[in-house]
């Protein structure tokens, strides 16, 4: 299939079969928004479902305590909810 045939969730989806990336890479990659990556990335994981594929995919956490223990981890959150900072890296996604 030619690359202009394939739609942006196929393209993301071949993306996170060939190395793991956050929100932001993949928002770059595709001149897309981090959040409109995490919804189609919402899609592509129900479409990985009943496969032999899965979506990992790597918690956000909080540079300055740690915490990962993040409810929703297809979300970007803006603050630690435990020490309130805002150095919160992404979650990162991959297909394997």
């Amino acid at each position: 299939m030619r690359q202009a045939d394939e739609t942006t969730r196929q393209r993301l989806a071949d993306a996170l079969r060939a190395e793991p990336a956050t929100p932001s890479e993949l928002a770059t990659q595709f001149d897309l928004t981090p959040h409109a990556v995490v919804r189609h990335v919402e899609h592509v994981s129900r479409s990985v479902e009943g496969t032999d594929e899965r979506l990992l995919v790597a918690p956000p956490t909080c540079r300055d305590c740690g915490f990962d223990d993040y409810d929703d981890l297809l979300n970007l959150p803006s603050r630690c909810p435990d020490c309130k900072s805002e150095s919160v890296d992404e979650p990162t996604f991959t297909i394997e």
